[in-house]
């Protein structure tokens, strides 16, 4: 201090300045008690656990990114991962306690569509929110759910035009596990096929997690296809394409499009990956997809899980979920100094959600304030030895989700999905055998 300050001047002036440090501190506190619950519901016991792990990595990757940045001012995320154990009914009841007894403000998990339809009657009773991150088959729009995954005319229907149009095939083989994604799936397969002039020559499921496929494979070879449309979820896809190979069945002659397979499936194969070699999937990202905000996001993630980490469609779609969240409650707050824990609450994030974007990793994201599904680019790779996909096809631009298929009236396919979940005595699985 200048030396003409007096003595009381320099003792008044450090009692102020002693004050603001308090006070500074005093907002730090303040702001660090301004936590947010988010729930992290994926399976990391079960046949869906070599799935699902890597997208709770990619929410969690988010949250810090979030928290470190600010990104978010006056609140801090605190994640609450539970494993919904590759069974339906659990993740019921695990977005229950969720819900009710953590008090989370949204949910962010889910593969299958049999766990995403358990968990909406619990979203309802307690309107919760609930961000599921999985390509699915339509014919659904909850107010409670918002769908970062692809609907049927972002990656299905494109996928069996491509395989009529640029492969020249007619004759399909339909295979899948039998719970209501690949059921539902194929029916929209089933129309759009008929409606191009093409056939089905054969349509089998096996249970979820089963590896009980010889007989399928023996009944691939007997029907002569000229492409297999794949809707297996899980593991069992190592034992179906192990099973086909050895059946003589090769990509060259009947190749195969999967729904499901992704690079972490492929990674978890190890040596074997090569079985689907110049085999098809279809997606809306590849991790090879030459972006910036791509080759960030890819770099970041194996910085924080392992250089020999991957990423894949529903981690990119889960990892951009938990942003649209985020701007969602950022313009809640707009005009705001900060943001407070009331803002994050489902209804007033839903009350914002329509139109937020997001420059994801794939492409600009954004939603659709109708429905509450994603406009996204649509993808289809071919898969190569290391494990990766070469992207072989992909739409001009984002497209507009539509999750009720053409195909058929709305009413025609709640119909249908009652009819299966009556069949499978309220479940939206086939009972086991």
């Amino acid at each position: 201090m200048p030396k003409y300050i007096s003595s009381m001047t320099r003792i008044y002036l450090l009692s102020l300045l002693a004050t603001a440090i308090a006070l500074l501190a005093g907002c730090g506190e303040r702001q660090k008690e301004q936590t947010v619950k988010v729930g992290i519901l994926h399976s990391t016991t079960g046949t869906m656990a070599s799935s699902e792990e890597h997208v709770i990595d990619a929410v969690q990757l988010a949250i810090k990114e979030i928290n470190e940045s600010n990104y978010l001012p006056g609140i801090k995320l605190e994640a609450i991962v539970r494993d919904g154990h590759s069974n339906e009914t659990i993740f019921a009841q695990q977005a229950e306690d969720l819900l009710a007894r953590q008090g989370v403000a949204v949910i962010f998990g889910g593969w299958t569509s049999a766990s995403r339809k358990a968990m909406i009657p619990v979203l309802e009773k307690h309107d919760g929110l609930l961000f599921y991150p999985v390509q699915y088959e339509g014919a659904e729009s909850s107010p409670n759910v918002v769908y970062t995954g692809a609907a049927p005319n972002q990656q299905i229907i494109p996928a069996v035009y491509w395989a009529m149009k640029d492969k020249g095939a007619k004759r399909f083989y339909l295979v899948g596990s039998d719970y209501v994604f690949p059921r539902t799936a194929n029916e929209v397969i089933k129309d759009q096929i008929k409606a191009l002039g093409g056939e089905i020559v054969g349509e089998r499921y096996l249970p979820l997690g089963s590896e009980d496929v010889e007989e399928i494979v023996a009944n691939i070879k007997e029907s002569q296809p000229d492409f297999i449309l794949n809707t297996i979820n899980g593991d069992s896809n190592v034992a179906f394409f192990r099973a086909l190979r050895a059946a003589g069945i090769e990509s060259k002659d009947v190749p195969t499009m999967s729904f499901s397979v992704d690079e972490n499936l492929l990674k978890s194969m190890g040596m074997e990956k090569h079985l689907l070699t110049d085999d098809y999937a279809a997606w809306n990202y590849f991790q090879s997809v030459p972006t910036r905000e791509n080759r960030r996001f890819v770099d970041n993630f194996k910085k924080e899980y392992g250089e020999d980490s991957v990423t894949s469609d529903p981690v990119e779609a889960a990892y951009s979920a938990v942003y649209l969240w985020a701007e969602a409650v950022k313009k809640a707050a707009l005009d705001k100094e900060s943001i407070t824990v009331e803002m994050t609450q489902p209804n007033v994030v839903l009350d914002e959600l329509g139109n937020r974007s997001f420059q994801a990793p794939g492409g600009i994201v954004f939603i659709d304030p109708q429905n509450q599904h994603i406009y996204k680019t649509a993808r289809i790779g071919r898969i190569k030895q290391d494990g990766q996909f070469e992207v072989e096809w992909q739409s001009d631009a984002p497209v507009r989700p539509a999750p009720y298929p053409i195909f058929r009236p709305m009413e025609s396919w709640d119909e249908y999905l009652a009819m299966l979940k009556k069949g499978w005595n309220g479940q939206w699985s086939a009972p086991p055998e």
